[in-house]
């Protein structure tokens, strides 16, 4: 069966076409003036942060060098024709790691657990108030606004130097990061079952448990093994202000020029992060599918 194509009148045709030109010169009018804006932002920005290319590129072969000496054993060799030398302290290096794992995982429970409890009073469909959903997100934002190895930093100066300070700083940083993550799920859930367990007379406290709880569950474990890969990277890092860990390790390599140790203690961090990383996200799929690997 065949169908008959209509073809309008050339002077129709001609002002659909005009129309469609003018749109078209209107759309590409509008990116040029969005990508101008954007790069005219850009310089600024760069000029305001003091981005100097000259600089960049005059000393750029200080840091293509300083990869090579990472790379090279004290006797000139590279540092994998010698793995024995390379990883002399990898006993030590390992303690140190596992003390890592262990800050970031306390970090990440305590966190956990504070951003479980605050959670729900900060999202706007299930707070009981207003000024105290407004208190709880300031706090909230307070707690992943300062960033991590700041507290840590404050928590040396008080408890002095060691995991405490680490954990710390991680459990505050995680109850804002998780806290913001939480409500948001929260603010997600269907509302219809609060309100079928609120016609029975229950409590706001047994709405939560009975009608929103189980909607979020799985979206906060999944968040929070995600939050915990993070904080390997974070407590690492907190090392540098002696929060514990093998950031202290690194941070006395790089001080003293200990090339090959910096590249090993790194290779073993990355490679730690790799394995959690891998773990975690296989994790997430067994629980909650494929899709939560993503």
């Amino acid at each position: 069966m065949t169908s008959a194509v209509s073809i309008l009148p050339a002077q129709q045709l001609a002002v659909l076409n005009d129309a469609y030109r003018a749109a078209v010169a209107r759309k590409r009018l509008r990116m040029t003036i969005a990508t101008a804006v954007f790069f005219a932002a850009l310089v600024v920005a760069a000029i305001g942060a003091e981005v100097n290319l000259r600089t960049l590129f005059t000393y750029f072969g200080n840091f293509v060098s300083y990869f090579d000496r990472i790379v090279t054993l004290e006797d000139g060799t590279r540092v994998w024709t010698n793995f024995a030398e390379w990883f002399w302290g990898w006993r030590k290096w390992l303690k140190m790691l596992a003390e890592t794992i262990l800050i970031s995982y306390v970090g990440t429970m305590i966190g956990a657990v504070l951003a479980f409890a605050l959670n729900f009073l900060a999202a706007q469909n299930t707070s009981p108030a207003p000024w105290l959903r407004f208190v709880i997100r300031r706090l909230l934002e307070f707690a992943r606004t300062v960033p991590g190895i700041v507290f840590a930093l404050i928590f040396v100066i008080a408890f002095g130097l060691g995991p405490m300070a680490g954990v710390l700083a991680i459990a505050i940083h995680s109850t804002g990061a998780l806290g913001k993550l939480f409500s948001e799920i929260v603010e997600n859930a269907d509302m219809k079952p609060v309100e079928g367990v609120r016609s029975t007379g229950a409590s706001w406290l047994s709405c939560m448990r009975f009608a929103v709880l189980p909607q979020v569950s799985a979206g906060y474990a999944s968040y929070a093994l995600l939050r915990f890969e993070i904080n390997v990277r974070e407590a690492s890092v907190m090392g540098f202000v002696g929060a514990g860990g093998i950031g202290q390790e690194l941070v006395v390599a790089i001080r003293k020029f200990y090339y090959s140790d910096v590249s090993a203690i790194l290779l073993t961090i990355i490679l730690t992060v790799f394995i959690i990383d891998i773990g975690t996200g296989w994790l997430r799929g067994r629980l909650f599918g494929k899709e939560a690997r993503a």
